[in-house]
């Protein structure tokens, strides 16, 4: 996949990610980005993000998330990648 290509990042971020503002602060991050997708709370503590967009602002977002200035505390960030999925409008939180 080249830089300029759209793909869909699926991240898994586990830690003391719920209830502390992060899926907000995901959305913000990801709509200055220029991405869409969203943020879900998971029933097992973790937050999927499902992002897309093209590869480089997908591969910034992910940094984000790594980045340990994030709310709340992460212990790890599971990525997938894939071709860019069926259209998503907006980026939101579920």
């Amino acid at each position: 996949m080249s830089d300029n290509e759209d793909v869909r990042l699926t991240a898994w971020v586990h830690g003391r990610v719920q209830g502390v503002g992060f899926r907000w602060w995901t959305r913000s991050r990801a709509l200055e980005l220029g991405l869409t997708g969203y943020a879900a709370n998971r029933p097992d503590g973790r937050v999927q993000v499902v992002a897309q967009g093209p590869r480089d602002p997908c591969e910034q977002l992910l940094l984000l998330l790594q980045s340990g200035e994030t709310p709340g505390h992460v212990d790890t960030v599971v990525a997938d990648w894939s071709p860019r999925g069926e259209a998503i409008s907006g980026f939101s939180e579920r």
